[in-house]
């Protein structure tokens, strides 16, 4: 790799049997020194802020609330949950929130819903202007893990980002889920690196270490690495070996 790549783990995937508090110390136990997770909502923030500063960490994503943005009629619950989520992440000290868009609505046509989604993300950006906080909105499979969703494919999150037009809405690009999706993933990556705020990694098939499965890691961070991209990877696998030993033997690729 030509430059370095910041890893972060989440600890509700790779940790997910263990307390906050034990997983951060495992994951600055490998020398990795961020972590990501889920929600914010069903947490202790106070031990979470405590972890962290206890590893000198930083957190580099949560989640917002799960409400669909392809439906206009829930957009106000959308634009609260945003709300309190960009609170959580200022007390947090955290700069990123993860975003679905919810499933797709049967009988609805995909561009009234390409619509729905692309105003209420102007509306959440309104809300994001002045902080440092971005909101990525995530493409998923629908093949393996999220039958229904809307949002599958790279080019529809990338135009809806472009259609939003602001620097606080970007896409995470989950590297698992593109590779299902549509692959050609270094083309995509590349292509659409300024619009792409966040990564997730997981190796494919399984969704378990990266170097499990098909997808060549070193190749395709060696091409992030060689963008202009400053975010953060995030480990996000269900492992098969004892964490720490994919976790150490992965962490190698970011030195």
């Amino acid at each position: 790799m030509t430059g370095k790549l910041k890893p972060s783990v989440c600890i509700d995937a790779v940790f997910g049997d263990l307390s906050v508090t034990d997983a951060v110390k495992r994951v600055h136990d490998t020398g990795i020194d961020a972590f990501e997770f889920w929600g914010w909502w069903d947490k202790d923030l106070a031990e979470i802020k405590r972890a962290r500063d206890d590893h000198n960490m930083a957190i580099s994503a949560c989640c917002t609330k799960f409400v669909s943005l392809v439906d206009p009629a829930v957009r106000s619950d959308y634009l609260n949950g945003l709300e309190e989520s960009i609170a959580a992440a200022k007390d947090l000290d955290c700069h990123t929130l993860i975003s679905q868009v919810g499933d797709f609505r049967k009988g609805v046509p995909r561009a009234e819903q390409h619509d729905a989604l692309v105003d209420g993300l102007t509306a959440a950006a309104a809300l994001l202007e002045g902080t440092d906080i971005t909101l990525v909105i995530e493409p998923l499979n629908e093949l393996v893990d999220h039958a229904g969703y809307y949002l599958i494919h790279s080019d529809e999150a990338f135009q809806i980002v472009d259609k939003v037009n602001s620097p606080n809405v970007r896409v995470v690009f989950d590297i698992y889920h593109q590779q299902i999706s549509e692959g050609h993933l270094i083309e995509r990556i590349t292509s659409g690196i300024d619009r792409i705020g966040h990564f997730h990694a997981a190796g494919n098939p399984g969704r378990h270490e990266l170097d499990r499965g098909e997808i060549h890691y070193p190749s395709v961070f060696a091409a992030i690495a060689e963008t202009n991209y400053q975010g953060y990877v995030g480990l996000e696998y269900w492992p098969v070996e004892p964490a720490e030993v994919g976790l150490n033997r992965i962490k190698t690729w970011f030195e």
